[in-house]
């Protein structure tokens, strides 16, 4: 082999030797994979408003949820007592009682706070539960004052119950022995339980004057010098003062305010409220 030869050979195999390790190389790019980058877009305001709120409710205590339940309900509770002659503070006792403070399985479901069954003259709609026997009938209402008011009647419209009626609206000791013996339920201590929520909470003070319909209230009209009466308010000083049956609540619907005002304003601090106190009204 010449020395020509012996270099082209040389050369050749130099030029195979890095041919093959390039595409090695090659290989080996292809095998790796690039990560994705994703852009980050932030959500509108819109968006942000329009999401699910993930905060948890703070839980309430069985007392708040009570006297949460009295405040929403008292008014209606007061209108029947006027139209049906039943003592407000023993539908309220029995709609806490029966409805868990409104909580209950029937309240949520039926809105029914008293715990009324189908019975045979019910054509309304209905629900089925669980109470003395499986799978029993349940009246079902579209609004909680139909419950109210379907209370009211099937205590007027029954003979069992008209014993009840020939007590004072205010003998509500009376009226919840007597629900019980006219066998309302069946629990024994029916009664008691009644009693006892009609004390802690004071609700026999809707019992007081409630029958009498309230006062309308006209800013326009009230004389801003004449001393204030009960249920009425003087648009000079705007002072309202408390009436048997009136709550922050129906106070605030009543005068377009919130309760967080009216409590602010008169530096309340607890929603009890007492006959003949006197509120004053921020504009």
């Amino acid at each position: 082999m010449n020395i020509k030869s012996s270099i082209w050979i040389f050369g050749l195999f130099g030029l195979l030797t890095l041919s093959s390790c390039g595409s090695k190389k090659t290989i080996a790019r292809k095998g790796r994979v690039k990560p994705e980058v994703k852009e980050q877009i932030q959500p509108s305001l819109e968006e942000i408003d329009q999401a699910p709120n993930t905060v948890a409710e703070v839980p309430m205590t069985a007392e708040q949820r009570m006297s949460m339940y009295i405040e929403s309900f008292a008014p209606i509770a007061i209108e029947e007592m006027r139209l049906y002659e039943i003592p407000a503070s023993i539908t309220l006792a029995q709609g806490i009682l029966e409805s868990g403070s409104g909580s209950g399985t029937l309240a949520i479901k039926a809105n029914n706070h008293f715990g009324i069954k189908c019975h045979t003259t019910w054509t309304g709609e209905r629900v089925y539960h669980d109470d003395d026997e499986l799978g029993e009938c349940f009246r079902k209402y579209t609004d909680v004052k139909y419950s109210y008011r379907d209370h009211s009647l099937f205590l007027t419209q029954r003979s069992r119950y008209a014993d009840l009626f020939k007590l004072k609206i205010s003998d509500y000791q009376g009226w919840a022995r007597g629900l019980k013996k006219a066998g309302y339920a069946t629990d024994p201590k029916y009664p008691d339980k009644l009693i006892s929520l009609i004390e802690r909470f004071d609700l026999w003070q809707y019992d007081q004057g409630g029958a009498l319909a309230q006062p309308s209230i006209n800013l326009d009209h009230q004389n801003p010098d004449e001393p204030i009466n009960a249920g009425a308010i003087n648009a000079k000083n705007k002072v309202y003062v408390v009436v048997a049956g009136d709550t922050l609540y129906s106070l605030s619907k009543r005068f377009g305010l919130t309760v967080d005002q009216i409590m602010e304003h008169n530096k309340l601090e607890s929603i009890d409220l007492s006959i003949g106190q006197e509120l004053r009204l921020p504009e």
